[in-house]
């Protein structure tokens, strides 16, 4: 990972949680927790084998899905599927099926985890002022990721235990991610093994993850040169900070050389105007109204924006400003604001589902319901439309019908637990308990509460008619949990 744990000046906590991991090397492993975190490798083979990283990458979603914070709205995680995406062909991956973890942090952080894991931190929009040093970003951890660098890493050492040494990395990820010792307390669970010299990628690594990541964005029609202007921000930012430390102290050293090497071998690749996509500033404006102070801020931040002479700013501007009076529930200048957007592209999935979203603040729940269903209509499937459809139902306390929207969702998205959670309340608002069973131990099972959803598909199980395709259907879903959970134990 870029480890924007350091290049982003989350290093003072990676220090300490990296002191206290030292402190435990001679402490017993204990039970594994789900709780476990990220890296990335290069090469088949080895101790760590394709399946140990698979179960790696599944303990640090665990850990992640209990303890960080998460930005669970479905245009910012659509824009993040989408740019991921579109550098993944170009990404030598060997599994290209990845999780994306959506961190709810204003903090410039991105990581990727064995097993296909890819976290990125909301911060992160607001520190890339455009999307080619977004794209940089996640192109660098894609490069880690495909070369396996952090299994290559191991593998060097001889090191054994891999769900052992997950316990570290999610501790080390978790205590930058929630910036708290919640990860601190993870380390404490495992044995710290030589943890600094596994975690800190070498210069060739890093070199390696550049020239890769370059090559990403190249072949995927994005920018080269975002690599070493996301880097010169977090040279910048960490000069600001305080965090001018000697680079072999850093995870992911980031150094004016390092800096500049990129810029040369970005240099080398043809020079192209590439254009940043239009969502990717909407989705920036979005969030800069998330982590603003207060909403009234957000709006006087908006109102008081320089007009651009770059149209497309001025648009993620009027939209920025657009969602601030939403959050300051000034519905009416929200909708102007929105209509006026609407009139010069009326096909914006973003702009129809965000009036949409004004509606349902403002209990217009039918006019909600027509714009988003013929909003469907054009883009089948579409996530964002598809949620919001979903919380107009629950708003309008039609449960079966927000089920059905959420069962469409967790079947294209079953890794999402909040999805699950938000089926279960329209299933138990529809009055069908066994769909609120189902639901829930789904959620447990992603939770890594295997116990308790073991319980749930047995209360499902009983109240369903001996013979019924439904109770199949629950019954092996039961014994898939009840397997799992067997395992567990005896490992």
């Amino acid at each position: 990972m870029i480890n924007v744990l350091t290049e982003f000046g989350c290093y003072r906590k990676l220090s300490i949680a990296m002191t206290f991991a030292f402190a435990l090397v001679s402490s017993p492993v204990s039970t594994a927790q789900e709780t476990r975190l990220p890296n990335i490798g290069g090469t088949g083979g080895g101790l760590i084998s394709g399946q140990q990283e698979s179960d790696i990458g599944q303990q640090v979603m665990v850990s992640i899905r209990r303890s960080a914070p998460r930005i669970t709205d479905p245009l910012v995680y659509d824009y993040l599927s989408a740019i991921i995406y579109r550098l993944v062909p170009s990404a030598p991956l060997d599994n290209r099926n990845l999780t994306l973890a959506l961190i709810d942090s204003p903090a410039i952080n991105a990581f990727a985890v064995p097993g296909g894991i890819v976290g990125v931190n909301g911060g992160l929009f607001l520190n890339a002022a455009t999307e080619q040093q977004f794209a940089s970003v996640l192109a660098h951890e894609l490069a880690h990721l495909s070369q396996r660098h952090f299994a290559r890493r191991l593998e060097q050492q001889e090191t054994s235990a891999p769900l052992t040494i997950a316990g570290m990395i999610a501790g080390i990820v978790l205590s930058a991610v929630t910036q708290s010792d919640i990860g601190i307390a993870a380390i404490a669970g495992t044995q710290a093994l030589a943890i600094q010299n596994m975690l800190a990628y070498s210069r060739s690594h890093e070199q390696e993850a550049d020239r890769v990541g370059l090559d990403i964005l190249a072949t995927a029609g994005l920018d080269p040169q975002g690599m070493p202007e996301m880097f010169e921000i977090m040279m910048r930012q960490n000069r600001l900070q305080g965090n001018n430390m000697p680079e072999y102290l850093s995870t992911h050293p980031l150094t004016q050389n390092r800096v500049a090497d990129t810029r040369n071998r970005a240099a080398q690749y043809p020079e192209k105007t590439i254009r940043d996509a239009q969502e990717y500033h909407l989705m920036r404006s979005r969030l800069q109204v998330h982590y603003a102070a207060s909403p009234e801020i957000a709006v006087d931040t908006f109102e008081n924006y320089p007009n651009k002479p770059d149209a497309q700013s001025n648009e993620a501007i009027r939209y920025g400003l657009a969602v601030a009076y939403l959050s300051n529930n000034q519905f009416e200048k929200a909708a102007d604001t929105i209509n006026e957007l609407l009139a010069s592209n009326s096909g914006r999935i973003t702009f129809q589902v965000t009036l949409a979203e004004i509606r349902i603040q403002e209990k217009k729940l039918d006019e909600a319901r027509s714009l988003l269903k013929e909003a469907l209509s054009r883009n089948p499937g579409n996530y964002p439309i598809t949620s919001t459809l979903a919380d107009v139902e629950i708003a309008a306390s039609n449960g079966t019908q927000a089920a059905e929207y959420l069962k469409q969702l967790t079947r294209r998205m079953p890794q999402q637990e909040y999805l699950w959670l938000r089926l279960a309340e329209a299933e138990g608002m529809a009055r069908n308990i066994v769909g609120v069973h189902r639901a829930r131990a789904e959620y447990d099972a992603l939770m890594g509460d295997l116990e308790s959803a073991q319980r749930q598909l047995r209360q499902a199980q009983e109240k369903l008619p001996a013979g019924s395709a439904q109770r199949q259907v629950v019954s092996e879903r039961l014994s898939e949990i009840t397997n799992r959970l067997q395992a567990s134990r005896n490992s």
